[in-house]
């Protein structure tokens, strides 16, 4: 597998967690469940890039807040996974998220929300992120994912974004609602909502393949460099940039223990394949055959690469016309 070492990767999370999971026979409402197995491993959108960037071959720096005992826990797990940490402390305990999974393969998430962020600790964070930025200067991928905190300014991921672009990097974004609106006027140079959230923007709905070119055309309109669009089980779209081909990937016929992290697999895909300078046809066969091996893995963001590769040869991909 070709190797992106020498480009830098920043992964940022604004609202990190500890993602748990817990294994039941079946979840049952309002009962009592027992629970046969329970994993606590460093989490939140970011933290999955950068383990999935690691396992390709890549250096990320992962950039985050966090507070309290799970804060620790989440700078320590990082670090014992080899993925260097700029730690950013705050009083604020970091969240914890609960993903239940049935013997059945259904998948139950519990998100807590997170506790807001005060002025101060929003403007180290952006010191922090433009001193790491301004030091590097070879051009790099800034990845920012995620939900912000409760209370937060909206414009958080369109100023990330100048800062990236100010000092000559790149900027991949993975977030939604009002803070993907308002990053789309920075011209990210990457952007990928989910169906739901591409529908939320446009006020459109995203069910066939007219409107999924249609949705692409938008996020590029409105200002993306280049858009993927994430259909679920039924696979994805991505248009590389205005006035470029539209492409339909997908890999069926994995069944897999749980899809949390996909997303976030598939975006660390991208960006490790546009370090590298792939083609069209292997970029959107290396992100989906990533996203789907995540399916397979034993916890988010710990693809394997024989799975990668395995998979990358069943991707079928189509032109839109």
């Amino acid at each position: 597998m070709p190797n992106s070492a020498s480009t830098p990767f920043w992964c940022v999370s604004a609202n990190p967690a500890i993602d748990k999971r817990m294994r039941v026979t079946k979840l049952t409402p309002g009962q009592v469940n027992r629970v046969s197995e329970v994993r606590a491993e460093p989490g939140g959108k970011a933290a999955h890039v950068a383990m999935v960037l690691r396992i390709l071959g890549a250096d990320p720096l992962w950039l985050g807040f966090a507070g309290g005992s799970a804060g620790e826990k989440l700078h320590s797990g990082l670090r014992g996974i080899g993925i260097r940490v700029q730690p950013m402390t705050v009083s604020q305990e970091t969240r914890t998220n609960l993903e239940i999974i049935d013997d059945d393969g259904g998948v139950t998430e519990i998100l807590e929300p997170g506790l807001p962020v005060v002025a101060k600790d929003w403007g180290s964070f952006f010191e922090v992120c433009e001193q790491s930025l301004a030091e590097e200067k070879r051009p790099g991928i800034v990845i920012a994912s995620g939900s912000l905190p409760p209370g937060s300014d909206a414009t958080f991921y369109a100023r990330l974004t100048e800062l990236a672009h100010k000092h000559g990097h790149k900027m991949f974004l993975d977030t939604s609602g009002e803070p993907m609106r308002a990053a789309l006027s920075a011209e990210p140079d990457f952007v990928k909502p989910n169906r739901e959230e591409a529908a939320w923007l446009t006020g459109q709905a995203v069910d066939d393949r007219p409107s999924w070119k249609n949705m692409l055309d938008q996020l590029i309109h409105r200002g993306a460099r280049s858009a993927v669009v994430s259909l679920g089980q039924d696979g994805l779209v991505w248009r590389r940039g205005a006035g470029q081909e539209a492409y339909y990937a997908q890999l069926s016929g994995v069944t897999g223990k749980s899809s949390v992290g996909s997303g976030d697999a598939t975006v660390a895909a991208f960006a490790f394949a546009a370090a590298a300078e792939f083609d069209a046809e292997h970029t959107l066969r290396f992100a989906a055959a990533c996203g789907a091996a995540n399916c397979l893995a034993d916890a988010p963001g710990r693809v394997r690469e024989a799975d990668i590769r395995d998979l990358e040869s069943r991707v079928r991909i189509e032109t839109l016309a």
